[in-house]
């Protein structure tokens, strides 16, 4: 792993992957395309994947404050691609861009929409809707266009630009 450069950076916690549904495993790098992740499949890609949702991110900060809700989420259990920390995540909205490691660049395109294959990571076991941007702003799961394709490994630095 990397070196962080000071305590307050942002960098990639965990890097997850699955060849279809959830959870995503974690891996220790991944090479990443202009359609996600190359190790990693959707299940459905109806609603997942494509360029606009190559990647999906979400913030171990936030994972840790629905843990201390009750909830049995862990890094990859609601199927991010990226787990990330040190991001204010209120300020990771459409729009904005980040880089990731030396070279990836994504451009966030939008919310992601919770679904029914990642109620087992919250307490009732039967909604998902604690992520939904619409229910709960500012803990949703985001979606990302990859600009710069590149390697990426646990531990990189993550900055907006």
């Amino acid at each position: 792993m990397k070196i962080l450069e000071s305590e307050n950076a942002a960098y990639v916690f965990q890097i997850n992957a699955s060849q279809g549904g959830v959870p995503k495993l974690a891996t220790r790098a991944a090479t990443v395309t202009s359609e996600g992740l190359a190790s990693d499949r959707q299940a459905n890609r109806d609603v997942h994947g494509g360029p606009e949702r190559a990647l999906c991110l979400y913030s171990l900060e936030r994972i840790l404050a629905l843990q201390r809700e009750g909830h049995p989420i862990y890094p990859g259990a609601i199927g991010e691609n990226l787990t990330l920390t040190g991001l204010d995540w209120d300020e990771v909205v459409p729009g904005k861009r980040l880089q990731i490691g030396e070279r990836v660049v994504v451009v966030l395109t939008s919310y992601t929409q919770p679904c029914s294959s990642i109620v087992a990571a919250f307490s009732d076991g039967k909604t998902s809707t604690r992520v939904s941007q619409k229910l709960h702003p500012g803990w949703s799961r985001v979606y990302a266009r990859v600009e710069e394709e590149g390697s990426i490994q646990v531990g990189d630095r993550v900055k907006f630009i």
